[in-house]
């Protein structure tokens, strides 16, 4: 039998720190599935999830420790894998406009409101070409419940990019 976890790690960017967070899995005998890293500002994060065998979890709790040591925040927890109800509809949603607060917060809230999960979503600002102008960019994978209008909840969506100022998106993802 196997645990599924997931493991976030946020501390200094240094060379060798996905190497040294892997080679630790992979000593607990871990296959890493999903995962995402980046530096941001001048830190640098991971967030992943894995499989491992059930004997292996009680190790998990001092595998880190040394990282710990050394300023890095680790966080684990068991979780189980996901499952996805039948009828469930998955589209991409692609933000885009000039770069201000507020931006995610009206994305999700407009999902939120008609009851459609982020699965995962990526940000980020980039300075435009000629002006230099921070432009926002959003790319997000929602999941629709069965069932849900689709105009309906493209309408709201539409309201919460125009209350935002930003243009959005949406194709089928699957």
């Amino acid at each position: 039998m196997r645990n599924e976890i997931v493991l976030t790690l946020t501390g200094p960017d240094r060379v060798g720190i996905v190497e040294e967070v892997t080679g630790i899995l992979l000593g607990l005998q871990a296959n890493v599935g999903t995962s995402r890293m980046a530096r941001l500002g001048g830190e640098f994060a991971i967030l992943l999830d894995a499989s491992l065998p059930a004997e292996q979890a009680a190790r998990l709790e001092g595998a880190f420790a040394d990282l710990e040591s050394q300023g890095y925040q680790v966080t684990v927890r068991t979780t189980s894998a996901p499952v996805r109800q039948g009828g469930q509809q998955v589209y991409r949603v692609e933000v885009s406009g000039a770069d201000h607060e507020g931006i995610v917060y009206e994305i999700a809230a407009g999902l939120a409101e008609r009851g459609i999960s982020i699965d995962s979503a990526e940000t980020s600002a980039v300075a435009a070409p000629v002006t230099g102008t921070p432009l926002f960019r959003m790319s997000a994978v929602v999941i629709v419940p069965k069932g849900l209008d689709e105009a309906e909840w493209l309408a709201s969506l539409d309201e919460a990019a125009a209350a935002a100022g930003v243009d959005v998106e949406v194709t089928a993802a699957e």
